[in-house]
């Protein structure tokens, strides 16, 4: 099906995109039926090597969310899979660290809709929440929603315009921005 060996870095462009047209990009011609099954299979292995192994974190993730936690409640909102937040978040041990999460994969609906649920069920406000994330995506779901946004340059996405500020080069930097933004 597949025409190319697939790299790690071939799957840069598709972080944050729904997995459903990742597939379709990458094995064109598949039948929507076919693009389901064989996300079926990719997603349940996918968990189940998340929660065995863990993946690989940025430099001061744990350091800097332990720090965020004891003074902000932490959220997730992401375009993946149903179950992938809850193995990444058993991995690491980082459940106490959020207070809610949402996934496309639960939802079936856009990121901009999931912050937008989100919020709604937390009863959180524009003025004491700011979205942090590396794609395009991100920051239009983010603007969609009336967030201020910090854009993550050491991610996937590779945004270079000047309206992608107030922005970091490392994880840790958030402990930092995250109380000029939110003030």
């Amino acid at each position: 099906m597949i025409q190319k060996e697939l790299k790690h870095d071939d799957m840069d462009q598709y972080m944050g995109l729904l997995a459903h047209d990742i597939v379709k990009d990458i094995i064109p011609g598949i039948s929507d039926l076919q693009a389901k099954e064989l996300l079926s299979e990719i997603v349940a292995k996918e968990n189940e090597i998340l929660h065995i192994q863990g993946g690989i974190l940025y430099e001061d993730v744990e350091k800097t969310l332990r720090s965020l936690a004891s003074t902000h409640s932490l959220f997730i909102v992401s375009n993946c899979q149903n179950g992938y937040i809850e193995s990444f978040l058993d991995y690491y041990q980082f459940n106490d660290l959020f207070v809610d999460f949402e996934s496309h994969g639960r939802t079936q609906k856009p990121k901009s809709e999931n912050i937008q649920l989100l919020m709604e069920r937390n009863h959180l406000t524009i003025e004491d929440s700011v979205y942090i994330g590396d794609t395009l995506t991100d920051y239009d779901s983010a603007k969609a929603n009336g967030l201020p946004f910090i854009f993550c340059k050491y991610g996937f996405g590779k945004l270079s315009d000047s309206f992608y500020e107030p922005s970091i080069l490392a994880f840790s930097d958030l402990r930092t921005l995250i109380s000029d933004v939110t003030n």
